[in-house]
């Protein structure tokens, strides 16, 4: 798969980059209250029933975000396998793309994962004055309760949302299509990464007149709680950015993403004990020891030449 661009700024002229990223955030949002506002649709009657039009409204934007970034990338090969190769879809080094950013992303959470030790350490102690099932029959009942929970999630329609619809267009949208726009716009790749997350969070800004609606609480209160939920993912949107630029697969930001939305906020304090914030800034250092190593392009890809381009966008010509 060939283009032109990152870095010399041959490859699509800096407005209509801007403007084809403004664009695609407009439309991921917008198209959402399309068949309220626009198409005057009947409210949906069920709560499952709103959930569905909005993720087929989801689909539809980032469907037509892929198709628009494919007229506007400077692509040379109109081929499938180059197609998804300009979006950092890719099978080879795909197990790299997959474990190595899981595992750094997962240190931010140490104090989160020892919170949660403790507390099955606790529910163990507590279980110990009572008759211990590991008969071939109580380990079945284990395994029966983990089947129906894992089952639980194919109707649970907010877990659809948090954990796979919403990850995979916002990925795909957001870092798979505006960040070789902005590269081949000329954007240097620590200016995407600053950039890119804004474009980002002006998508959640609908959420503040969701929340300040439907929760029935004051604007300034809605105000904080998404001027919080902003930050967050001005940040995350770095992260994600960094990780797409340095590895060149989407599947390192999108399973980073799902993992952080499975997770929630990372666990640096507890009053139980100060281990917890111990173990936070443990893997707080380890994470920011091991972000450049393993997340170097050598890892994600095989090409050994000059260029310095994660993805060779300087010159796809």
């Amino acid at each position: 798969m060939e283009l032109t661009g990152a870095g010399s700024g041959s490859g699509v002229p800096v407005p209509v980059a801007l403007a084809a990223c403004a664009g695609m955030t407009i439309i991921y949002v917008g198209i959402l209250h399309t068949p309220t506002l626009i198409l005057r649709l009947p409210p949906p009657s069920s709560y499952k029933s709103f959930m569905i039009r909005r993720f087929v409204c989801a689909g539809i934007s980032t469907v037509v975000s892929l198709i628009a970034c494919a007229f506007i990338l400077p692509i040379k090969s109109w081929e499938v396998s180059d197609m998804f190769s300009a979006y950092g879809i890719h099978l080879h080094h795909a197990w790299q793309a997959v474990v190595f950013p899981l595992f750094l992303t997962s240190l931010m959470y140490a104090g989160s994962f020892l919170l949660k030790i403790l507390s099955l350490w606790s529910l163990w102690a507590e279980q110990q004055d009572h008759q211990i099932d590991l008969s071939l029959d109580g380990l079945q009942s284990v395994l029966r309760e983990l089947i129906n929970w894992m089952l639980s999630f194919v109707d649970n329609i907010p877990a659809w949302r948090i954990y796979l619809v919403a990850p995979l267009t916002e990925e795909l949208v957001f870092r798979a299509c505006m960040i070789p726009l902005l590269l081949c716009g000329g954007f240097m790749p620590y200016t995407v990464v600053l950039l890119s997350p804004v474009f980002f969070s002006l998508a959640h800004l609908n959420h503040l007149l969701e929340f300040y609606l439907q929760q029935e609480i004051s604007l300034l209160k809605a105000s904080m709680v998404v001027g919080f939920q902003l930050g967050y993912t001005v940040i995350f949107g770095s992260y994600a950015s960094f990780l797409f630029i340095r590895t060149g697969h989407i599947a390192a930001p999108l399973m980073s993403h799902m993992f952080c939305n499975f997770m929630g906020l990372p666990t640096f304090f507890s009053r139980r004990t100060g281990m917890v914030s111990l173990a936070f800034i443990v893997g707080a250092v380890g994470f920011f020891y091991l972000l450049f190593p393993l997340t170097s392009p050598g890892l994600y890809n095989d090409r050994t030449d000059d260029c310095k381009c994660w993805h060779k966008y300087c010159d796809w010509s």
